[in-house]
């Protein structure tokens, strides 16, 4: 068989694939789903007929998206989890496979930000340090780990990292933050390599400074500086959580197959790429 045949066939069982944007029935694991950009996305991929698990540090935060879930008419389960342990982490995916069987999709955006104070960097507590690596760098490693296993040996898998666009504009007084999110990146690209051969993706999202109910909550996030962000935004408008939904839902669908160790980058154009 010549290469031209190869790919003509190739192309013919990969058709169906190809323009399939579904997510409905897979089973998807957002962490830190309790609020903020991981609610929307979790509310968002139970509308699309995805059975969406709201992972959370806090209990009552996951139960009450899975309420909202539920009166919309779509499937979840609401599970806590503390992503910096690692027997946390084991625990949450030994309760969804206990639930469903399998973990399609992992949505890792369980992160510290909105609790971390404004310092230079020599003045970052090796505490506070610590803590954002525990949560924003090991909280992904263990649940990518735990995840990636019934992942490979069913042949599908995607693995979706959300980083930020702070690592391109290298914003000051939140090294820790910046650092974490950085990390991430490389994750990505390391875990698109291992898990690639046994059809698991892994790519990473990195949205701007996305207005929640958290980052309202946010000190040192002043209307002032949303508008500074917004006038360097090619699309001068606020980011919003559902601005994250199609990358995200994209990237989690068999459509994406052959799309893995990428950044995409989902700020409105406030950073390009080349």
């Amino acid at each position: 068989m010549n290469i031209g045949t190869a790919s003509n066939n190739v192309a013919s069982a990969l058709l169906a694939e190809a323009r399939d944007f579904s997510v409905k029935d897979r089973v998807v694991l957002v962490t830190g789903s309790g609020q903020g950009i991981g609610r929307e996305l979790a509310r968002q991929f139970a509308a699309a007929g995805a059975i969406a698990v709201i992972a959370d540090l806090s209990i009552t935060n996951s139960e009450n998206v899975a309420k909202e879930i539920s009166e919309a008419g779509g499937r979840s389960l609401a599970l806590s989890v503390d992503v910096s342990q690692k027997d946390s982490v084991d625990a949450m995916v030994a309760a969804v496979k206990k639930e469903f069987g399998r973990i399609d999709v992992l949505v890792n955006n369980a992160s510290l930000f909105s609790v971390l104070v404004k310092r230079p960097f020599d003045e970052i507590p090796e505490s506070e340090w610590q803590k954002v690596m525990d949560v924003n760098v090991n909280g992904v490693f263990f649940c990518a780990a735990a995840a990636a296993s019934g992942m490979r040996d069913r042949g599908f898998g995607r693995i979706i990292n959300i980083s930020s666009a702070s690592v391109h504009r290298g914003t000051k007084n939140y090294l820790h933050y910046v650092t974490s999110k950085s990390a991430l990146i490389g994750m990505t690209n390391s875990l698109a390599r291992e898990l690639g051969p046994f059809g698991v993706t892994a790519n990473c999202i990195r949205p701007g400074t996305v207005a929640t109910e958290v980052a309202e909550r946010k000190a040192g996030l002043t209307q002032e500086i949303l508008q500074r962000n917004i006038d360097l935004q090619c699309i001068p408008r606020t980011i919003v959580p559902s601005d994250l939904v199609g990358i995200t839902m994209f990237l989690a669908s068999p459509a994406a197959s052959f799309i893995t160790g990428q950044t995409i980058a989902c700020d409105g154009g406030y950073t390009h790429s080349f």
